[in-house]
């Protein structure tokens, strides 16, 4: 327990969490424009939070030695994956819904009136598919059961090094 503890304190775990959200991020980017998987409200939602997690990483590697940075980087990373995973399991449980009324996407992402995003920057955050279709499967699992599992494993690497800090080292 107290070598899961000593993680938080070094920087490759930290570049490994951004690395890993990056390359989620490339491959969603590779759905998109290279086998023509068009993005809904939900991926996109999805996709900030991963954004959230390569973000946790590249802060929580700058100086993981210091209190301030270390804090950031764990709130960064329990907010996003958290989030992920229930964005993710909302998004399928649109998909699995029988009644065309019950759940509906949005035509755009709702970001802050301070950041719209998917006016800034379009070709990543703009929102052409609809929430309901199940466009890919692998595994008889479509892309947001996938993105639940991801974002459930990080969810559950973020409690275990967390309570492991607070178990074992008594502080984060």
């Amino acid at each position: 327990m107290s070598w899961l503890a000593e993680l938080a304190n070094k920087r490759t775990p930290w570049v490994l969490l951004a690395l890993t959200a990056l390359a989620f991020e490339i491959t969603a980017l590779f759905f998109q424009y290279n086998m023509g998987l068009e993005p809904c409200i939900m991926c996109i939602y999805q996709r900030t939070a991963m954004l959230g997690l390569l973000a946790a990483g590249i802060i929580g590697a700058i100086n993981p030695h210091a209190v301030t940075y270390r804090l950031i980087a764990f709130a960064t990373w329990g907010v996003s994956a958290i989030w992920g995973y229930f964005i993710a399991k909302e998004h399928i449980a649109m998909q699995n819904n029988t009644d065309p009324f019950a759940f509906s996407c949005a035509f755009e992402p709702n970001f802050p009136s301070f950041m719209p995003l998917h006016e800034w920057i379009p070709h990543f955050f703009a929102a052409t598919g609809d929430c309901g279709n199940i466009d890919w499967q692998f595994a008889s699992m479509s892309m947001p059961a996938w993105m639940e599992v991801i974002f459930a494993a990080y969810s559950i690497v973020f409690v275990g090094v967390l309570a492991s800090r607070l178990l074992v080292k008594k502080s984060l």
